[in-house]
């Protein structure tokens, strides 16, 4: 099971919060604060981090930041009634890798908690598997039933942030900021290019499929049976 601490001084939330992950199938560790949460990871393995930002003694922009500061890449999710944009730019310049507004949905905080150990085991080991292809970061190749591909920068990279969120949908335009730059010249049609070559390439993949979304760009659909 995944160890989560929930760092939390309300004692009813902590409960709570402790209760939704226990039916989740993951291991609750409590902390009441940001102090008490670095005496607790000192000791215990943790896997994430569920944060309150208003607390005592330390609060968790303080916790944030020393924890990165640190060197430590624990993916860090906080939880806060704050909802204003100064908050989560803070947040998130700080190291936060998530943030939800109380009342927090059960079943969303379950589902981005699933999202971030994924990324965060897709970052440690550098490589993804797909039923019987696996993408290995560091040499830009793809192995599947049919062997190894070495794929050019650009394809591998796409293809990598698709299958790292199966199911998402990134538009054109995030796809060109994010892999050829905010400052590129070259215009959105380049995505659809390189697309057109993963498909050719992977055309006999039963294990995953580029769908297009009409009007706004692509996602991976995989197949896991």
């Amino acid at each position: 099971m995944f160890a989560i601490l929930v760092i939390e001084d309300d004692p009813s939330t902590r409960r709570l919060m402790s209760t939704v992950l226990r039916r989740g199938g993951y291991t609750p560790i409590d902390a009441t604060d940001g102090e008490d949460a670095l005496r607790i990871m000192d000791r215990q393995h943790v896997d994430l981090i569920l944060l309150d930002i208003m607390m005592p003694r330390m609060d968790g922009f303080e916790f944030t930041k020393t924890v990165r500061e640190g060197g430590c890449n624990i993916p860090i999710l906080m939880t806060t009634a704050k909802e204003t944009l100064a908050d989560k730019r803070r947040a998130f310049g700080l190291g936060a890798d998530d943030y939800m507004v109380k009342p927090i949905d059960e079943e969303e905080l379950l589902l981005r908690i699933s999202a971030l150990l994924r990324r965060a085991r897709i970052a440690h080991e550098r490589s993804i598997t797909v039923g019987e292809t696996t993408l290995y970061y560091d040499s830009y190749s793809v192995t599947d039933r049919e062997g190894e591909h070495i794929l050019p920068q650009k394809e591998f990279l796409l293809l990598f942030k698709l299958l790292s969120y199966p199911g998402k949908t990134f538009t054109r335009r995030h796809l060109m900021d994010e892999l050829w730059g905010m400052d590129s010249d070259t215009d959105e049609r380049t995505v659809d290019v390189h697309i057109n070559r993963l498909r050719e390439r992977f055309r006999t993949s039963s294990d995953f499929e580029i769908v297009t979304i009409r009007g706004l760009g692509y996602k991976v659909n995989c197949n896991t049976k």
